[in-house]
């Protein structure tokens, strides 16, 4: 380093001042500047920050492009100057402690290959991403394209289908069984409804009766008696509708959770019947064509896929026969009790038995709401 500077020296004019004193050289003293703020920066070697200052030091220094290296003495000719812009490479600061020299380009070419890295990285991910979605969506559009083949070659009478009589006939009694339990519970709740009016209608009445009696004297026993009849009626009415409800409820909850949940692992069963079907017929077409490498390949990946869906349908016939079982086990015990319920019930009230009303509801565990219960307090209202 210090022979360059020394054939830079030499190279240059002196400037001599009014005294006869030389001056100093400008471009030494920036050479200087630049190796004390480098001294500095080697502190801070390895961050951004440093980086940054680094090259701004070299921006603030001597321009290398427009200096030149004159190969003789001072007051050589042009000829032997080369200028430095034609000096292919990269650029180099020297370190003024350890006299090494550090490649400029080599730093933002680190910070441009990580970010490459990076943004490399992130559309590796997007691309697995999309390539995923795209195999799930041919799947799903083989599979699809199966089934309806499959759907309608059964509905045309071309293609055969898997069936099961036994099992068959007894979905098919479910399905009757669910639509005759829903007629019950459809006339259930009209009666409901019904007999809530007839109930709010006798307690207007007794209430009309009873204030009839108190302002006509001359019928006072007769309105009292009616209004005492009606209030008693209504009463019962009460409790009768409390034995119906808890009967609707009951049958709602057999009809459309226990039965309705059956319902759907049979038609999942289906569904599956009918892609295990597709997965067959598509076998035995490839089993009837020729057996050269390639179909050969593509049986075995038929059968794969008839082994699974095979699988999946014995699977699935399991279940409903199960659920079928206790689904039948729990609507016999359901049944019994609130049949019991109704009759006793409808019987005890039309009987006039208000004893026996009660004891049938006490009988099934059934509380009746206190007057005025659907109502909300006035503390609840504020």
């Amino acid at each position: 380093m210090t022979d360059s500077i020394m054939s830079k020296a030499a190279t240059m004019e002196i400037p001599i001042n009014s005294n006869g004193d030389t001056g100093t050289l400008p471009e030494d003293d920036s050479l200087e500047q630049a190796a004390k703020l480098q001294w500095n920066l080697d502190e801070k070697v390895g961050s951004s920050r440093g980086t940054r200052d680094l090259q701004q030091v070299m921006v603030s220094g001597p321009n290398l492009n427009e200096t030149s290296i004159v190969s003789g003495g001072y007051g050589g000719t042009a000829e032997g100057i080369i200028p430095t812009s034609s000096i292919k490479g990269p650029a180099v600061h020297y370190n003024a402690e350890f006299n090494k020299r550090i490649p400029v380009t080599g730093i933002g070419s680190n910070m441009h290959h990580s970010s490459s890295s990076s943004s490399l990285t992130a559309e590796e991910v997007t691309r697995g991403v999309a390539v995923e979605k795209l195999e799930t969506m041919k799947k799903w559009g083989f599979n699809t394209y199966k089934c309806t083949k499959q759907m309608i070659s059964e509905r045309f009478g071309r293609g055969s289908r898997t069936v099961d009589l036994e099992l068959e006939a007894q979905i098919e009694v479910l399905r009757d069984t669910k639509k005759k339990y829903e007629s019950v519970l459809r006339l259930a709740r009209a009666l409901t409804n019904h007999f809530y009016n007839m109930v709010q209608t006798q307690h207007a009445l007794g209430d009309t009766f009873a204030d009839l009696s108190q302002k006509s004297p001359e019928l006072r026993d007769e309105f009292g008696y009616n209004a005492e009849t009606q209030k008693l009626l209504c009463k019962n009415g009460e409790t009768l509708l409390g034995a119906i409800n808890f009967f609707v409820s009951s049958i709602n909850t057999l009809v459309k959770k226990t039965m309705e949940d059956t319902l759907m692992t049979i038609k999942m069963y289906e569904n599956a019947r009918l892609e295990f079907d597709a997965y067959r017929s598509d076998l035995e077409e490839l089993s009837l064509g020729p057996r050269d490498a390639v179909a050969m390949a593509r049986i075995d990946a038929a059968q794969q896929q008839y082994q699974v869906q095979k699988d999946k349908y014995e699977r699935l016939r399991s279940d409903v026969i199960i659920k079928l079982k206790f689904l039948e086990e729990n609507k016999v015990k359901v049944m019994h009790k609130q049949l019991l319920l109704f009759h006793n019930a409808i019987s005890a009230y039309f009987a006039g038995n208000q004893q026996q009303l009660e004891q049938t509801l006490k009988q099934f565990n059934i509380k009746l709401r206190p007057p005025g219960a659907d109502k909300p307090s006035w503390l609840e209202e504020q």
